[in-house]
């Protein structure tokens, strides 16, 4: 089982930054990656950033140049540090924890981001 608990949603103006964490809890497995995917209406959800506990980071192409992930193994912890906010990264920021071995993937609630003037 995991409790996956987020934060650091809210609204900025474009050009704002916002830095969302993520902190997961686990009974029953190890974690090989934890990571932020988003959501809109009508649109499949897709990676934003993610980084396994060895420290390789993958970013989708919408953050690259923008937004950096980083992570706290002993905590279990994933932040993702959004700077150059655009309209378009307004949506429902999901984090991800996948577990090692299997490879199942555990989502967090989510939390907003509206990027708007």
């Amino acid at each position: 089982q995991v409790q996956i608990v987020e934060s650091g949603g809210g609204s900025v103006q474009p050009g704002g930054s916002l830095r969302l964490s993520c902190a997961a809890s686990t009974s029953d497995f190890m974690i090989y990656a934890m990571g932020w995917y988003r959501q809109v209406p009508g649109k499949l959800r897709e990676l934003v950033a993610r980084i396994t506990t060895g420290g390789q980071t993958v970013y989708g192409d919408p953050a690259k140049g923008r937004f950096t992930i980083s992570s706290d193994n002993a905590k279990n912890t994933v932040y993702l540090q959004m700077n150059s906010l655009k309209p378009e990264d307004t949506a429902v920021y999901y984090c991800g924890v996948t577990e090692a071995g299997i490879g199942t993937l555990h989502w967090g609630q989510g939390t907003q981001v509206t990027v708007s003037s």
